[in-house]
């Protein structure tokens, strides 16, 4: 078995490994990446839709020119990779083990590791859809690829299970093809992507969106052929007698993301309920010196800020390496970050005491839309350490937010910080 020692290992060579790789070279620290693919780039290769890097080039670019960008520095700076090379166990330890064609199995010695492992689509099987297993159903993302990467068209006619973002963008990329694309359908009463890809493409093409419905059986046995989509009430269950049914030979499927989580889990890390690891104020996960960004932990709605969250990660695994790494560190003393009224998860999930004093960047979803609203952090007193005003919220958007607790008089002895998104007073008054 061959073997090899680093200061940081990074696992997925996306736009988020790659970023966090380039923080770490520039820190004068070796850097390895690990890519499971047959090259560099990750999902972002396959989005060769623009608006890309208004906030970290200040120029609209495509996925695959925004994070050409980025393998050009990495090569730049001759930053080893490995391709090809499937991580298959990551240990307490921060040892690696992995497989590829050309070496077998490795073994990898890091005094960091940082996961940039991304993201998965969630499937059929996920929403447990009745009907036979007929040719014609894929998710959004593998639509996606065989068009704009294999050259293949799925399907003539399309339904659209779901208005995440990648769906409402093949919806339109679909419809430049030739194709008719009957609907977008959508379970929740609101679009579950951002505004902008709800009006640039379902709108401005004429692309229906039907709300508060969900399909509810695919028909055909050996091709789709079609399927029924039911109305749902406020619990999600169907309504009876509301049944449509929509002819068309492709279902897609946009329903959501999961965070690839499972070497995180196997590793011992603490995973959140919203599937990401549990991390604290530097992105370091609950195994010291393993640290997570991208949409491996929380999934983002922009590429952008998904790099400037693995550049955060870069530089605090470059600061472990040089100042904790091989110490013996005594047991951090944390607080507990806990989403309140309206919020669906906050990152972090914990705050280092000693931390108190720096800008700390919070991120988070709320379940709901709403407008005319409070976010307020309070403490276990119910004591309000810090609150801003908002115009609206809806959950396809994350709110990022930069606070300094100690500024913001945080009490020496909180033990948890609770976020919660709630209408102004001055509204509530109105409305009595």
């Amino acid at each position: 078995m061959k073997k090899y020692e680093v200061d940081v290992a990074i696992i997925g060579g996306g736009s988020a490994g790659l970023a966090a790789a380039i923080v770490v070279k520039k820190a004068e620290l070796n850097a390895l990446i690990l890519e499971r693919d047959k090259e560099l780039g990750g999902i972002t290769l396959q989005c060769i839709h623009n608006g890309f890097g208004l906030h970290e080039f200040e120029e609209e670019l495509t996925g695959p020119e925004y994070v050409q960008r980025f393998i050009n520095q990495a090569k730049d700076l001759n930053i080893p990779y490995k391709l090809d090379t499937m991580v298959i166990e990551i240990t307490s330890e921060k040892i690696i083990y992995a497989v590829n064609k050309k070496e077998g199995l490795i073994e990898i010695k890091a005094k960091a590791i940082i996961l940039a492992m991304g993201c998965r689509e969630r499937t059929r099987g996920a929403i447990n859809i009745p009907g036979f297993r007929p040719a014609g159903i894929y998710t959004a993302g593998q639509a996606q690829r065989f068009v704009n990467i294999e050259g293949y068209l799925p399907g003539r006619t399309y339904v659209i299970l779901g208005s995440g973002d990648i769906g409402m963008i093949m919806a339109r990329r679909l419809t430049w093809e030739g194709c008719q694309v009957k609907a977008v359908v959508e379970i929740q009463p609101y679009v579950s992507g951002l505004i902008r890809n709800e009006v640039q493409c379902l709108e401005d093409y004429g692309i229906p969106l039907i709300n508060s419905y969900t399909v509810t059986k695919i028909h055909g046995k050996e091709r789709v052929q079609g399927v029924t989509i039911s109305k749902v009430d406020r619990n999600f269950d169907r309504v009876i007698g509301s049944d449509k049914f929509i002819e068309c030979d492709t279902l897609l499927l946009s329903v959501g993301l999961i965070p690839e989580n499972e070497l995180t889990r196997e590793a011992g890390a603490e995973i959140s309920h919203m599937g990401g690891p549990v991390v604290d104020n530097n992105l370091e996960t609950t195994i010291e010196g393993i640290f997570a960004c991208g949409n491996v932990l929380q999934v983002h709605d922009l590429v952008d800020l998904v790099t400037a969250e693995a550049k955060r990660a870069g530089l605090n695994a470059v600061e472990y390496v040089k100042e904790r790494s091989g110490k013996k560190i005594k047991e951090k003393e944390q607080i507990i970050c806990v989403p309140g009224e309206n919020v669906n998860y906050i990152k972090p999930d914990l705050i280092n005491r000693a931390d108190t004093a720096k800008d700390i960047i919070f991120t988070f979803r709320v379940k709901r839309p709403d407008r005319r609203l409070l976010i307020q952090f309070k403490d276990e007193n119910n004591k309000v350490i810090f609150k801003r005003k908002r115009r609206y919220v809806i959950p396809s958007e994350m709110i990022e937010l930069k606070i300094n607790l100690n500024e913001n008089q945080i009490d020496p002895t909180c033990k948890n910080l609770e976020v919660e998104v709630i209408p102004r007073p001055e509204v509530l008054i109105e409305e009595d």
